[in-house]
């Protein structure tokens, strides 16, 4: 292949599509680290993750249920009382 081609076929020049490929890379591990993906363990790796978000969003549920108990303590009772204050006028 000639250097016309090369360039061509990599979408540049090689050096700079080396550089931003391993930049690239750096920053997609960063991401797929703080998401707890292992490398060497991709799939585990993969049904972990799916795992915790699964639990997350139960924990979510629980935690937006809790609030709305909490906040029907004093919601329902003072609409009531607005209610039945209204209907005596």
């Amino acid at each position: 292949m000639s250097e016309n081609n090369l360039t061509r076929f990599v979408g540049g020049s090689p050096a700079w599509v080396v550089v931003r490929l391993v930049i690239l890379s750096v920053v997609v591990g960063v991401i797929m680290a703080a998401l707890g993906l292992d490398p060497m363990n991709i799939l585990t790796s993969i049904e972990r993750l799916f795992r915790n978000l699964f639990s997350f969003g139960f924990d979510a549920v629980e935690r937006l249920w809790r609030y709305f108990l909490l906040g029907a303590v004093i919601v329902v009772p003072l609409w009531l009382i607005t209610r039945i204050a209204q209907a005596g006028r």
